[in-house]
């Protein structure tokens, strides 16, 4: 979810504070961005009587953040280069403080799917700038891998318990508490970064506004045909319209890639097989991740009764080892190289997916509970190698790039895996126990699609 922009990494280090404070303000906007994408996974049912909430509502509100960031992610790049990193971090921070309390006090669904939006833009111009200002702040090499390395463990460890404190919160305080939640640290992150971070100046550069709008248009019109399809009817005026719209503003961001003579990306990226297929893996797994644990946190609580505080307790193994995964590869790695790890995390993946999809009432939770957490352990392993695939195939020279890309990628995947989840429930008439079983015999065969993309075109090392 990272990416480097313009600024010059070796840039001077800030004036003054502790290294422990300024990574604290580095990651309390990277921390309030992650836990908001998982901590809502216990809040739906929650969400749905509070706010008398439809199903197509309920997946806008996951989404609609989900939309937001991965549609302005590249654009944030753009205006670090033009107006400097930090000041683009304080005022994402400053966006997604306001738009939680607008979270919080929403007195309707869409005056909720409204805030997220604009929270989606918030973190879209804090998140990408974070690990620039890291690497500004702790110009010695040795010491900036460490923060590096410390600074996504702390990330980590906040997206994997989001949903138990999200669990604890809404049992004692209703859902507008996990917004709320977001005050203290970006309060916090918010004075420590403007008084201990560096200054980062801009430079003059203009952002490639045809290619962001085509690129933002092509996503909002895949994600409305994707939530409103089941609503309004695959074959309705508004679905075939906006999918009509959706083929041919895609069409004009590929446009821009070939022609512009700044595009929003380098196309020659796309003409590298292993570039392009460490993309679809990306897209591939986040997809399962995250579409995965809608699914579970709306199961565990329609299906089998339980209340937003169990519920996040049940979905802390399938949370809890993405964490493990990422650290193991960061061990693994250099022992046994990108291309293996991709295919056994990914292997991993798809067999426990599959195996999830003979779901039934008569099978214990706990041996869902495992196969899912095998599933996304294997996930855990497989997201860190692609990126070093996808970083070895672009070269130096290209790694911002590329990094954008997979990071943006990646976003896209998000937004696909929760509507999926949201089309399925709508095809099964919300059987839960159908819906859970055609959810992970998809996404299982997409796990097995991308094994094959991966043992054909990601390079050997």
């Amino acid at each position: 979810m990272t990416q480097q922009t313009g600024d010059s990494p070796a840039g001077p280090p800030a004036a003054g504070g502790g290294a422990g404070l300024r990574l604290v303000a580095l990651a309390a906007g990277f921390v309030m961005a992650a836990v908001d994408a998982t901590v809502v996974n216990v809040a739906g049912p929650p969400l749905q009587h509070g706010l008398r909430l439809t199903l197509s509502q309920l997946t806008w509100v996951v989404d609609g953040y989900t939309l937001a960031f991965a549609a302005l992610m590249l654009l944030s790049g753009s205006l670090a280069d033009r107006f400097g990193a930090k000041r683009l971090y304080l005022s994402g921070m400053a966006v997604f403080l306001l738009a939680s309390l607008a979270c919080a006090a929403a007195p309707s669904g869409g005056a909720l799917v409204a805030a997220r939006l604009v929270q989606g833009l918030g973190a879209a111009l804090s998140v990408p700038t974070s690990l620039t200002l890291l690497t500004a702040s702790f110009p010695d090499p040795g010491r900036r891998a460490r923060m590096v390395a410390l600074w996504a463990s702390v990330v980590s460890g906040a997206m994997a318990l989001g949903p138990i404190v999200g669990g604890v919160l809404i049992s004692a305080w209703g859902w507008r508490s996990i917004f709320l939640l977001n005050l203290p640290v970006g309060v916090a992150g918010l004075v420590l970064a403007a008084r201990l971070l560096p200054q980062l100046p801009g430079r003059v550069a203009r952002p490639a506004w045809g290619g962001h709008t085509a690129g933002a248009a092509t996503l909002a019109l895949l994600c409305f045909v994707l939530i409103q399809g089941p609503v309004l009817g695959w074959g309705s005026p508004r679905i075939v319209t906006a999918a009509v719209g959706f083929v041919l503003a895609g069409l004009g961001f590929v446009r821009h890639l070939s022609r512009s003579s700044v595009p929003v990306l380098p196309a020659s990226l796309f003409r590298d097989a292993t570039f392009t297929s460490a993309n679809m893996i990306g897209f591939l797994l986040n997809a399962g991740a995250y579409g995965g644990l809608y699914l579970l946190g709306l199961f565990v609580q329609a299906a089998r009764g339980a209340d937003a505080l169990h519920a996040g307790l049940d979905l802390i193994p399938a949370t809890g080892v993405f964490v493990i995964g990422n650290l193991s590869t960061a061990r693994l790695l250099p022992r046994v190289g990108a291309r293996r790890l991709v295919m056994a995390g990914i292997a991993t993946a798809g067999v426990a997916s599959l195996l999830s999809s003979l779901v039934t009432p008569g099978m214990p939770y706990a041996l869902l509970a495992g196969l899912v957490a095998l599933g996304n352990l294997g996930i855990g392993l497989a997201v860190p190698a692609v990126m070093a695939a996808l970083v070895n195939a672009a070269g130096a020279e290209r790694a911002n790039p590329a990094a954008a890309t997979m990071n943006a990628t990646r976003q896209v995947g998000t937004l696909v895996g929760v509507a999926l989840t949201a089309i399925v429930l709508a095809a099964s008439g919300s059987h839960w126990y159908t819906a859970a079983s055609w959810y992970f015999a998809i996404v299982g065969v997409a796990f097995l699609a991308g094994l094959g993309l991966a043992a054909r075109f990601l390079r050997p090392g």
